[in-house]
């Protein structure tokens, strides 16, 4: 953001930034969340894992609003690497987690490992995304501004 911070944005730009970088911000924060409630003190495995299948099945569905509006805003074309990796990879992560959070209510052992295998497709989305931001905002949009005449 302090890349940006001095850059004139209109409100088509502003759309497609949100639309790239909150979910980049989400994938984060469930990272952090998932690991958050292993660690409470539950009963048991099953509010656990309930819990984890809620956050899949909202995860996904966000994934379904992020691809929506990849298409409508206008900004920026979103290629192949684009898709895949804001829509393809976590909707795969959120899938799993929810399979994770079946599996663990028999296999709990196995439903960890689930766990732990959604995360870090999470965590490696996050830090992709985070990434191709800021290279995008310092290689193509800085070199934009210093090109255009003031």
């Amino acid at each position: 953001m302090t890349l940006i911070a001095t850059t004139p944005i209109t409100g088509r730009e502003t759309r497609a930034s949100g639309t790239f970088s909150t979910p980049t911000v989400v994938h984060f924060a469930v990272v952090l969340f998932l690991p958050a409630s292993v660690s409470a003190p539950w009963q048991g495995m099953a509010p656990v894992t309930v819990l984890w299948g809620l956050v899949g099945l909202g995860g996904a569905g966000f994934v379904v609003l992020v691809a929506r509006e990849m298409r409508l805003q206008t900004t920026y074309q979103p290629v192949l690497e684009d898709w895949l990796f804001h829509v393809l990879l976590p909707l795969v992560a959120y899938a799993g987690l929810v399979g994770a959070a079946l599996m663990a209510f028999s296999q709990p052992r196995q439903g960890m490992f689930g766990l732990g295998a959604t995360e870090l497709i999470l965590l490696f989305v996050g830090i992709h995304n985070a990434w191709d931001i800021v290279t995008y905002h310092v290689f193509v949009k800085r070199l934009e501004q210093m090109d255009t005449p003031r």
